[in-house]
Formats: structure tokens, C-alpha cells, sequence
């Protein structure tokens, strides 16, 4: 298990590469992110709202989102935090639910756009290393 201090450190940097990429969609994916102490809050149209944030004394990302809470843990194996239900790393797992609460299929993560026309929504494309997964 991480120390407190390299977990803080991890999660900073998980949260702040996913805000930036979902900063980066807000307009076009008809959702809004604050970031409220660490937390960030993404918030729908039709008022339904993401939370997630670092639960530093049991060393875990949390999400609340549809209803249900996901609890992610760091993996050394893949350097970075993952819901070990389904093996899904952070970002991937953000795509899922978007994708789930906005009813489209077009939130994927991918490396060289950040967003794309489709079927008159957005495309969610953060950027990140090779070898991700596509939704």
C-alpha cells in the first residue's frame, strides 16, 4: 500500500491530467467540471452530478456516479489507480460512465484529438499514453 504522501501525490496527478481533458470537452459534451478541494464535480444538463475524489486514509479514488459508488485502487502493474472489479483504470472508467449518463457512445479515449464531431455531440478524446483502451 502507498504512504499517505505518494498517494496524495498520485492522485493529484490522476485528477489533474482527467480535469484538463474534461475541461477540454465541456462545452461540447454538455457537462461542466469544478474542482471544489480536490474534488471534482462534474455536473450533466439534466442536473445529475459526478463526484470524484481522493479518500486518502483508505488510499483509494472514489466515484459516485448513477447511483453507485467505485472505489480504485493504485496498481503498481499498471501505474495507476484501478476499480479492481473489472480491471478498468481511472480514465477509461470516467469515459464508461460519461458515456452511460450522457446515453452516447462516442466518449473514447484516444491519443492524437481531443474531440471529435459525432452525431452532433462530442467526442472525448484526453489524451493519454499508448496503449490505452477504447471504449
Amino acid at each position: 500500500m502507498l504512504d499517505e504522501n505518494d498517494f496524495r501525490k498520485r492522485a493529484e496527478s490522476a485528477l489533474g491530467t482527467l480535469k484538463k481533458s474534461l475541461i477540454a470537452a465541456e462545452d461540447s459534451a454538455d457537462l461542466e467540471v469544478e474542482d471544489q478541494a480536490g474534488a471534482l464535480h462534474i455536473s450533466f444538463e439534466d442536473g445529475s452530478r459526478f463526484v470524484i475524489s481522493p479518500n486518502a486514509p483508505v488510499r483509494q479514488i472514489w466515484i459516485s456516479a448513477l447511483a453507485t459508488s467505485f472505489k480504485l485502487d493504485w496498481s503498481d502493474t499498471e501505474q495507476d489507480f484501478v476499480l479492481q472489479k473489472t480491471g478498468e483504470k481511472l480514465n477509461p472508467l470516467v469515459a464508461r460512465l460519461i458515456n452511460q449518463q450522457l446515453g452516447m457512445l462516442g466518449f473514447r479515449y484516444g491519443l492524437r484529438q481531443n474531440l471529435c464531431s459525432r452525431r452532433g455531440r462530442a467526442d472525448f478524446r484526453p489524451a493519454l499514453g499508448q496503449g490505452e483502451p477504447r471504449l
